[in-house]
């Protein structure tokens, strides 16, 4: 035999066989993946037997197109492409790795066979004891093979068959299969197929007790048809109000969107057991079939072209509070729509229809609206900018009634509906004075014309309404940079300050019709939110009436170097009202008098470290001096072991609603690599009481994750206590839940 060093086999290998080559080191992906088992490899030498055109290589590295192979030995046969390699073989190709001490793999129709293999690509493993297949195809047949998603030498759990055949992120079909938990077989398969995606079918069963449903069973079936169709499939038992059951479908539809469709059935043994408690004393009888229908979906079939729907059926107004606690944490009383939007440069045009599908809902009906919107835009070469919005449609409010999901109204209302056609423009004037001062005057107008109402409420006759609006914006911006400023407490690596003051003044004479005199569809509602005051953004076309405001406001941040990326210290935002004549409403039942300042409004997020964050939001009545609306939250997250958020949420009693004081703490730890804590607490300040709890335990399983999770909650006024518990379990290669979802959703954890 002739000996040839390396290089000069590469030169001939890449003569006979394209794209062969020697590697000195593997690539970064390869070695990143079997580091941890790979020995160091001297370097190799090669020896090429001219009689035969055999190569024999020890210590090699050869690349193949996208395929690797490396073996202490390996006989190379270029005709032909066939390797025999021997001892500590690894192939790789497209994150698949093949590990055996015998394989004879072609490096051009990449067919393998190996005696004693191992092969591997997250999540899931597999080792037997033959295996013949096709690297490029990626379709193996293995004989006397396990599977699993454990990925280390002794598995708790996996399958093990007599024949397997195995399509790398695919799927894999098994004959003859059993499968062993801790060693002990559980279950036999005479045919199996599992899918191997992220989405693959699997089951996963929620067992509890709660002090509403008693015993209870939550079964979730995860399935998937494909790339465009999947879903999952609820049958859940509680042993005080039965069972309950029905399909969610996620449908990616190509060019007409995506869409999520859900219901849920419950012949619910016992429907008045949330009616009869103190806080919903008044609501009517409960129906024993309950169900829910939703449907989501959004849409961009053609260029600027934009639809979504959403639908929300409910059987009864409790449907959501007794079964789906997230749900009904997020909107108590959804809504119904279809919406189709249509953009160009400098307008759109909506047409939106709003049905009304529950009756035990307040709602405005729009059946339908379009709007004509214009966005900002100069008039032809002149300073002068314009901006407009039109709409149409036919309105009928539906209330109620007395007996609401949130106790007695303090009004009676009947129903009415009337058509509206409602047209905006307004002119704008944006000047910037000495470089650095922006003024924008503007002058607008408004019309709108209101059909007779008709229905049992129904008083006003036609009206038109005209609306003048005039007024100006101020504002400016500066800042100034400190190089060189530094603070180890603070974590500052240079500062910048930005403030950025501005004055916006708005005057609206009183119209020929005020709102008391007009039918009420987008009419002002309380909120915890500072609305906006010109327009077009303020939108609350019947609700306008006389105004003479000037809003102050001034924006402060600070900016700071941190791990070599720009993070904000402090951005604190200010606002007051100044209402220079107030309109005096007194006779409405939606609009209350205007005083002469409203509420101090500030927006505070202070982050003195890149682990530790202070939000801060208030509402402060200046006129009566007392706080409305106030909510702080400090976070701390030092390490991935442990973290703690405390907050404060109050509202004065007559802002909104009752009132509100509640101190909240969510607080993790990991005692370690195996077990968590979660604890969660509402504290009811003026009553003292521990209003609400949850406690979630986990634990570690290496292939799975467990959680048990307990809730307490204390309503107060003699009811008794509502409490629950529910586990869970999650193979971590099919995680039922997202990453935070027991923090943002706890009910969750609960499966409700």
């Amino acid at each position: 035999m002739r000996r040839v060093s390396a290089i000069a086999l590469l030169l001939l290998l890449a003569l006979t066989l394209p794209f062969i080559s020697r590697a000195q080191e593997l690539s970064g992906y390869f070695n990143e993946q079997i580091h941890d088992f790979l020995p160091e490899y001297p370097p190799g030498s090669v020896e090429w037997d001219p009689s035969t055109g055999i190569y024999h290589a020890t210590n090699e590295l050869l690349q193949y197109k996208n395929a690797s192979l490396m073996a202490d030995s390996a006989k190379v046969n270029p005709a032909t492409g066939e390797v025999i390699a021997e001892g500590h073989v690894r192939i790789m190709q497209a994150g698949q790795i093949w590990i055996g001490n015998h394989i004879i793999y072609n490096l051009k129709t990449h067919d393998m066979e190996s005696s004693g293999f191992r092969t591997g690509k997250p999540p899931v493993y597999a080792e037997g004891a033959i295996v013949h297949g096709n690297v490029t195809n990626k379709t193996y047949i293995a004989r006397y093979v396990y599977v699993t998603t454990d990925d280390v030498n002794h598995p708790a759990y996996y399958l093990r068959a007599k024949r397997m055949r195995i399509v790398p992120g695919k799927y894999i079909e098994a004959w003859n299969a059993v499968l062993y938990v801790k060693g002990v077989p559980l279950l036999y398969y005479p045919y199996f197929r599992h899918s191997l995606s992220l989405h693959a079918n699997h089951l996963s069963v929620m067992p509890g007790d709660d002090s509403a449903f008693g015993p209870f069973v939550y079964g979730i079936y995860d399935w998937k048809l494909g790339d465009d169709v999947d879903g999952r499939f609820h049958l859940d038992y509680r042993a005080r109000r039965g069972a309950g059951l029905g399909p969610d479908m996620n449908l990616r539809l190509g060019q007409w969107g995506n869409a999520l469709v859900k219901y849920y059935y419950l012949h619910d043994l016992d429907p008045d057991e949330s009616v009869s408690s103190n806080s919903f004393q008044n609501l009517p009888a409960i129906p024993k079939d309950r169900q829910r229908f939703y449907l989501g979906w959004q849409a961009t079939p053609y260029t600027n072209l934009n639809t979504k729907a959403l639908v929300n059926y409910q059987s009864d107004q409790l449907v959501l509070h007794d079964f789906f606690q997230s749900d009904y944490g997020q909107n108590p009383q959804p809504n119904t729509f279809v919406d189709a939007n249509k953009f160009w440069n400098n307008w759109s045009l909506d047409v939106l229809t709003t049905p009304r599908i529950n009756e035990f809902f307040d709602q405005v009906e729009r059946l339908p609206e379009l709007q004509l919107t214009g966005y900002r835009q100069p008039i032809f070469n002149t300073p002068l900018y314009y901006e407009s919005q039109s709409s149409v449609g036919y309105y009928r409010r539906y209330f109620a009634g007395t007996d609401t999901l949130f106790g007695d109204t303090n009004f009676t209302a009947a129903d009415y509906e009337a058509p509206r056609a409602d047209t905006f423009h307004q002119l704008l004037l944006p000047e910037t004075f000495f470089g650095w001062l922006n003024v924008t005057p503007r002058v607008g107008g408004r019309v709108t014309w209101y059909g007779p109402e008709h229905g049992p409420g129904g008083a006003n006759s036609e009206a038109t309404r005209y609306v003048l609006n005039t007024g100006a914006d101020v504002s400016f911006k500066a800042s100034r940079l400190w190089r060189d400023a530094t603070n180890s407490l603070l974590d500052v690596d240079g500062l910048r300050h930005v403030i950025q003051p501005t004055l916006s003044y708005n005057f609206v004479p009183r119209p020929n019709y005020t709102p008391g005199q007009l039918p009420q569809f987008d009419t002002a509602l309380p909120n915890l939110m500072v609305l906006p005051v010109d327009f077009p953004d303020y939108n609350d076309i019947d609700a306008i009436d006389s105004e003479n405001v000037l809003r102050y406001g001034v924006r402060n941040t600070l900016q700071t170097m941190r791990n070599g990326q720009l993070d904000n210290l402090l951005d604190w935002n200010v606002m007051l009202d100044w209402n220079l004549t107030p309109n005096g409403r007194t006779n409405d039942v939606f609009l209350q008098p205007q005083k002469t300042f409203d509420d101090l409004y500030s927006d505070l997020v202070f982050k003195p470290r890149s682990w530790l964050a202070l939000e801060s939001v208030l509402r402060y009545g200046i006129n009566d001096n007392h706080l409305n609306m106030a909510f702080h939250q400090v976070t701390f997250s030092p390490s991935d072991r442990w973290s703690w958020a405390v907050g404060h949420w109050y509202l004065h009693p007559g802002f909104v609603d009752g009132g509100d004081d509640v101190v909240t703490s969510t607080l993790f730890y990991r005692l370690n690599d195996n077990w968590g804590l979660r604890a969660t607490h509402y504290i009811n300040v003026e009553t003292g009481k521990l209003q609400e709890q949850y406690y979630s335990l986990y634990r570690d399983m290496r292939s799975f994750t467990a959680a048990v999770t307990f809730r307490l909650i204390d309503n107060g006024g003699g009811q008794p206590l509502d409490w629950g518990f529910a586990f869970s379990i999650s193979l971590k290669a099919h995680p039922r839940y997202k990453v935070g979802d027991d923090t943002i959703a706890p009910y969750e954890m609960l499966g409700q």
